[in-house]
């Protein structure tokens, strides 16, 4: 029998095959980062008050600025002093008062206005739009339906949740590229209908639907490319592919800050998923998958074609291609494996806490730029740029230092520079921005080790369902995200930060629980989980069985050559 990977290595393992299919799938990682934090630009909140008929149309008529209309607005006490206040407003007619346009400001005395009793928006908002149109400010979603921003994005990671079991299911049922591509079509009409959404509960409804496809498709491309190069080259390819999500951050502030209206924002976020339905006619279906489900003629026709553009020639052997797994006893995963035995267990709980912490940390940390106040593009920009340093320095490590010291490292310096950054004060710009790039940095690279981290510690037989299970924590964590940052602000802004701090320390000191692998084969069953040792034992065996066979046939060449 003849195995794909061992025919991989006569087509190419990275060839210019893969190498071309890889750039495409690159690109469907870009636009996944305008869905997953467009929140930002398009969820923006301004400055905003109450909007008073009276003084509203004593602006039209005597040509008062906008901030002019802000002096009849009570002040309240905040925990960052006296402001205006954004949800109350006087009940007063200004009109009776004797209000003119000689008085931008109110001619009554602090006193008498004091004494003037507060009432909600009733006529609704002013804002402070500084050209931009958001979702917050065509739904009126402020003050007392604040929350219902929050759920915006929690709406989101409801559709990643469902939508990456549910096509991932269907990835194994009816192959990678036809979910990969009826995804694309989901995304394409669940977008469109997300930007011309005629209310917000629709909004919400059409946003559940668009995460549905969005991460199931991503997670479909991941897997098909992994499945087409060789061994050696998955994990550089994975990390990259996730790499240019980074990149996606780095395009869409650019986008942003031309296409100002929420609605046309939403519309060239979903163009992309439209295009990358052309990919039918540039991808293959997985031969792996193909020889899963007992389809070698197909498998074996893109083989070759794999090979005839690497430029390489195959041998006989592909003839005899068979699934590798097809001869082993098959064994069914059910959760209780994930946790039945000690070990396991452990892992479990680590690698899900982990998940559910990279994604509040990583996401609370990105849309907390927009209720900063300063300028949101920029921000935005650089804090995406440090970024790029995370995927080199996984690369980097993992092979030198191992997985488990820079995966806690990664997560302890972001803890520290979240718990700093909320104690530098507002004076010192520049340092606390710094800082919390530093944080940012350490998440992203969290984030994208606590996947490849959790396939090295789960068995063959469980491996897809333990990462499955532990990564909708991840969803989870997605969900809880807003609420946390946008509910914890309104208290003290700095509060989100400190509980990012706690959350991402005890996820770097459980890290240091799990054990390394570097350079440890994966485990086949639970027993190699529970009893490492063992499977280290039985690998130091196998290499020095491998190394006396290969002396061993040397010196018979030798022989025979004399």
């Amino acid at each position: 029998m003849t195995t794909f990977d061992d025919v991989l290595e006569e087509a190419g393992n990275f060839g210019r095959c893969q190498k071309r299919i890889f750039a495409l799938f690159c690109l469907v990682s870009m636009p996944w980062a305008g869905v997953y934090v467009g929140i930002v630009f398009q969820g923006f909140t301004p400055e905003h008050w109450c909007r008073n008929p009276a003084v509203s149309q004593l602006r039209g008529s005597c040509g008062w600025g906008l901030h002019d209309t802000r002096n009849y607005v009570p002040l309240v006490n905040t925990s960052e002093g006296m402001t205006r206040s954004q949800c109350q407003r006087y009940d007063l007619d200004w009109n009776a008062t004797g209000l003119t346009c000689d008085y931008p400001a109110p001619h009554l005395s602090d006193e008498e206005l004091s004494a003037v009793p507060t009432t909600t928006c009733k006529d609704g908002w002013e804002y402070d739009y500084e050209g931009r149109n958001s979702f917050v400010t065509e739904f009126d979603l402020v003050c007392a339906d604040a929350w219902l921003v929050d759920m915006y994005q929690a709406t989101l990671n409801i559709g990643f949740l469902v939508g990456s079991i549910a096509i991932g299911y269907l990835a194994d049922r009816f192959g990678r590229k036809m979910s990969f591509l009826m995804s694309n079509l989901m995304n394409g009409i669940a977008g469109i209908l997300v930007a011309i959404a005629p209310n917000y509960i629709s909004l919400l409804v059409f946003r559940t639907l668009y995460g549905f496809g969005v991460k199931g498709g991503w997670v479909a491309g991941y897997v098909l490319i992994t499945e087409l190069v060789g061994v050696e080259y998955r994990r550089t390819v994975g990390v990259i592919y996730q790499m240019f999500f980074s990149v996606g951050i780095l395009i869409l502030p650019l986008i942003a800050y031309y296409i100002t209206d929420w609605r046309w924002l939403q519309v060239a976020i979903t163009v992309p998923y439209i295009c990358f339905l052309s990919y039918y006619w540039f991808i293959p279906e997985s031969p792996r998958w193909l020889l899963s489900q007992n389809k070698t003629n197909e498998a074996v026709k893109i083989t070759e074609a794999i090979a005839k553009e690497n430029k390489k020639t195959l041998s006989k052997n592909i003839e005899t291609l068979k699934d590798e797994d097809s001869l082993a006893e098959p064994l069914t995963a059910t959760f209780m494996d994930l946790v039945r035995t000690p070990k396991m267990r452990k892992h479990t709980f680590i690698l899900s806490f982990n998940w559910f912490v990279s994604a509040v940390v990583y996401q609370g940390l990105i849309m907390r730029l927009g209720i900063l106040g300063g300028d949101v593009y920029l921000d935005f920009l650089i804090s995406g740029m440090v970024e790029f340093p995370a995927a080199f320095l996984i690369l980097f490590t993992i092979e030198r230092i191992g997985r488990r010291l820079p995966f806690a490292t990664a997560n302890i310096v972001a803890g520290a520079a979240c718990l700093i950054t909320a104690m530098i004060p507002e004076s010192m710009f520049w340092f606390k921005t710094a800082v919390a790039c530093v944080g940012r940095l350490g998440i992203t690279m969290a984030f994208e080790m606590v996947v490849f981290v959790n396939t090295e510690l789960y068995p063959t037989f469980v491996r897809n369902l333990g990462v499955s299970v532990c990564s909708t924590l991840c969803d989870i964590g997605g969900i809880v995200a807003p609420f946390l940052l946008y509910r914890l602000a309104v208290i003290w802004i700095e509060l989100p930060l400190i509980i990012f701090g706690v959350l991402a320390f005890v996820a770097g000191g459980l890290v240091l629980l799990l054990p390394e692998t570097r350079g440890v084969p994966l485990p086949e069953t639970i027993d190699d989980i529970e009893n490492p040792q063992k499977n280290k034992e039985n690998a130091l065996k196998n290499h020095q069985l491998e190394n006396l066979l290969s002396s061993d046939v040397t010196t018979k060449k030798e022989q025979v050559d004399v």
